[in-house]
């Protein structure tokens, strides 16, 4: 079934729609293929997951006569009936077991007379379904959609913003009620079993993920949960997220002790650390590369020594997925906008050892940048 955003306003979804037809006009396009995903929520405001049945937005690219399209399996339209098709001037084309809906997608983008030459394809559309349209479409170009998509998904609007914003204080809620979960004693997976109820019931539809990284787990930074049982004196790293009702996701890391850390070159560590992601942080600006606030948080844990210990990029964009353009790494080249969102989040990870991270989402404003996490940036040190 799919998911449909709620309050989504028509005429942004519309706005949307038109861009992305005169961006694929640009890009020398016929059309673009959308299956369900986060693209096709972000489009008209209703996704889900792929299956062996074919769904599929038909979006022809300015300047061709056809409207768009949105191919269903008939037993799935209903699932999209609060989709405003009418109002957006989609066509709704459903199909029953037994026809073949690559042949329905074909006969859609020759309705202007001459077959495509060029089609975009989501990037997330099964091989299931890309390899059949492919061998409909012979002649045609196949390319991912993602290139005209991104740069139109990479600046996101006022609602997208507020939901961004919703979505860091609902986690922040989370973070601030560590004390009743993060106990010695307990294990990762029991600590994170309580977060994860606390991430819903703060304001989530559900978690996304839930990293639990205790003592020496903690310098492994995709470490998820363990039954390794929490030390007093462990140093903890606890990554945190997942969407709202509207789609939009946090993802928030704070670093914790459970009682006075054991080893002695914790807190001194952990001050490289935070200085590190506040010189990230305040190097967001308008007209910076993404690769220069990288730069900044790598210079300051190189100079004490860590910079082998600093092992992923500084952030990752994020909006209706959780990793999406921009990336704030070395090579990424995009130049900041007002609008665009993205994780600052440098960590230092010592094998065997410990390891810490401090991650918040931030916002470019029109002079500045804007964060939606507003927990403490401290080591929090936590009663045992």
């Amino acid at each position: 079934m799919a998911t449909v955003s709620m309050k989504q306003d028509p005429s942004v979804l519309a706005a949307r729609l038109g861009r992305v037809a005169e961006t694929a006009a640009g890009a020398d396009l016929d059309a673009l293929l959308i299956s369900p995903g986060s693209d096709l929520r972000y489009l008209i405001g209703a996704g889900a997951g792929s299956f062996e049945r074919l769904s599929c937005l038909v979006l022809p690219a300015a300047g061709h006569d056809a409207p768009p399209a949105l191919v269903l399996p008939k037993l799935e339209e209903l699932g999209y009936a609060d989709v405003p098709a009418s109002e957006l001037g989609i066509e709704v084309v459903t199909w029953v077991d037994g026809e073949d809906p690559y042949a329905l997608v074909t006969d859609l983008l020759r309705r202007g007379g001459a077959a495509p030459a060029r089609v975009a394809v989501a990037d997330v559309m099964p091989a299931l379904h890309t390899f059949p349209l492919r061998d409909a479409l012979p002649g045609a170009e196949q390319v991912l959609a993602g290139d005209v998509l991104r740069e139109l998904r990479m600046r996101k609007d006022a609602a997208e913003v507020e939901a961004l914003r919703k979505a860091g204080a609902a986690i922040d809620r989370v973070h601030a009620r560590m004390a009743e979960f993060l106990k010695a004693g307990r294990t990762e997976a029991e600590v994170g079993a309580d977060i994860t109820e606390a991430i819903v019931a703060e304001g989530h539809v559900e978690a996304a993920f839930v990293i639990v990284g205790s003592g020496p787990n903690g310098a492994s930074p995709h470490h998820a949960l363990s039954d390794r049982v929490v030390q007093e004196g462990d140093v903890v790293v606890i990554d945190i997220g997942g969407p709202i009702a509207e789609g939009y996701n946090s993802d928030c890391t704070r670093t914790y002790a459970v009682g006075e850390p054991s080893q002695d070159d914790v807190r001194d560590t952990y001050a490289v650390l935070q200085a590190a992601q506040r010189a990230a942080v305040d190097a967001v600006r308008p007209g910076v590369t993404a690769e220069s606030i990288d730069a900044a948080a790598r210079e300051p844990i190189a100079a004490a020594g860590f910079g082998d210990f600093f092992v992923h990029r500084t952030g990752h964009g994020i909006g209706l997925d959780v990793h999406e353009d921009p990336y704030v790494v070395d090579g990424d080249k995009t130049v900041l906008e007002p609008g665009m969102a993205f994780s600052v989040e440098p960590g230092i990870y010592q094998p065997g050892r410990w390891g810490a991270r401090i991650e918040d989402i931030v916002i470019v404003t029109e002079d500045g940048v804007e964060s939606v996490n507003n927990q403490p940036h401290e080591l929090i040190v936590l009663p045992a």
